[in-house]
């Protein structure tokens, strides 16, 4: 009779080191194949992890062992205090439901990140803050919801074209929600781009209307461009608009937008001073404007002269109160593109009506306008340079000869319809135009500008 033997099974593997044990067991799987599973206690549980070879099973489980022995090695050699400690904690984690060594790793992890242990709970204040105020939304769907809310509103076809494409050029190089995006990552996008000063403004404005958008309806905290550093734009020559585009973008203008046009064209007023501008500092009965320390750019006090052409245009606000401008700095700019993108004519051939394009907004032509007709007119640098607040020898640089006397009359001759020009002769003292002399409808242009 053969003796039978009694083989002690291969499975499960435990491995040992000092009071910890680690076991591989070997199962098979719902689809029939081989996997192996190692078992260990932590943080108080029972853990299973599962790995697809032997071999790497059996690896895991030496380290694991390893490393919770050196553990428990150490936990036996902690002081009073530091179990003090530690107790205090495990129980303040309790009611968390979180393992105790995966919220000490989370706040190494933080640690990590902010670079002192004191400034986690100001952090997670702040991510809290800032993600209960908003509703995520992509920057891509942000910009089309602007887009689309500008267009019912009447926004201009060449408008809307100007947002759509260098909005949709961002947001192609921004794919994370609105309320993610923070000033360095602007700064950083624009400083890849290389833009010349003149895009650069140009992206900035419409970022920073579509973040003043986002912030508006929830999609964003803060607009991150309006920390944005800004670049001054450079300007080649001076650029003036004619009569004719003059009477064009006024025909056009909204009539919130029209006084800003008819401020910088007729008086020269610089766009800044216009937006500071209250009606108040318009004497139109005494025909002047009064530009205050406090609104003009070289902090001095002016008097500028209302001519008549202004006095016409101004006139149709006549019993306006507050700011002329009550939009905002962005929105000043946004009614320029808007204005002149609203003069494109479309060709109508049954009313013979021949197609013109818009007239192209130049930067500050309207002030270049008033200076450089101005003194066609006058001859009078200095007195050109006390209504415009900068000096003599600016106004011979920039505005000398750049237009026509004659073209200087039709610019101040330019009314509302429907107006006419006063009869009265008022040749401006000091004129060296001698052929003005013959001129039967000068328009008044008031009196000296006082500093």
């Amino acid at each position: 009779m053969s003796a039978t033997t009694s083989r002690k099974p291969k499975w499960p593997k435990k491995i040992t080191l000092g009071n910890v044990t680690v076991t591989v067991y070997k199962r098979t799987t719902p689809n029939g194949k081989t996997g192996f599973m190692v078992a260990y206690k932590e943080d108080g549980k029972r853990k299973f992890d599962s790995y697809g070879s032997e071999a790497e099973a059996l690896e895991e489980a030496n380290t694991k062992a390893g490393r919770l022995s050196t553990l428990g090695v150490k936990a036996s050699q902690l002081t009073g205090d530091e179990l003090h400690a530690y107790v205090a904690i495990l129980e303040a984690a309790k009611p968390l439901g979180i393992p105790l060594g995966r919220v000490i790793e989370k706040v190494l992890e933080a640690v990590a990140i902010v670079g002192d242990v004191d400034k986690i709970p100001v952090a997670c204040k702040f991510f809290v803050e800032r993600n209960r105020r908003t509703t995520r939304k992509p920057v891509a769907e942000v910009v089309a919801e602007l887009l689309t809310i500008k267009e019912s509103r009447g926004a201009s076809p060449r408008y809307l074209e100007d947002l759509r494409s260098r909005l949709n050029r961002f947001a192609a190089d921004f794919a994370k929600d609105a309320s993610s995006v923070t000033t360095a990552d602007l700064q950083a996008w624009f400083d890849a781009k290389k833009f010349g000063s003149q895009n650069f403004m140009g992206f900035r404005r419409v970022i920073h209307l579509l973040f003043e958008f986002a912030v508006a309806r929830g999609y964003a905290v803060d607009n991150p461009a309006a920390m944005m550093e800004r670049v001054k734009v450079k300007h080649g020559q001076t650029e003036v608009f004619t009569p004719a585009e003059i009477a064009r973008l006024l025909a056009k203008a909204t009539p919130d937008f029209l006084p800003c046009i008819a401020l910088g064209a007729f008086a020269g007023l610089r766009s800044a001073e216009i937006e500071r501008l209250e009606w108040t500092d318009i004497d139109l009965e005494g025909r002047h404007i009064t530009v205050g320390a406090d609104k003009a750019k070289t902090a001095s006090r002016r008097v500028v002269p209302i001519c008549d052409a202004l006095g016409a245009w101004l006139a149709q606000s006549a019993g306006h109160q507050g700011k002329v401008w009550k939009g905002g700095h962005d929105e000043f700019y946004e009614a320029q593109q808007e204005t002149a993108a609203a003069t494109a004519i479309e060709a109508n051939p049954e009313q013979g009506i021949k197609a013109q394009p818009a007239v192209k907004w130049k930067a500050n032509a309207l002030r270049h306008s008033y200076a450089s007709y101005r003194f066609a007119l006058t001859g009078d640098a200095g007195r050109v340079a006390g209504e415009l607040g900068n000096s003599a020898a600016v106004v011979h640089k920039h505005y000398r000869e750049l237009v026509k006397p004659a073209d200087a009359l039709k610019w101040f001759s330019v009314l509302p319809e429907g107006e006419a020009m006063p009869v009265t002769v008022k040749i401006p003292s000091g004129t060296r135009h001698p052929s003005l002399q013959n001129v039967a409808r000068m328009p008044a242009l008031g009196t000296t500008a006082a500093n």
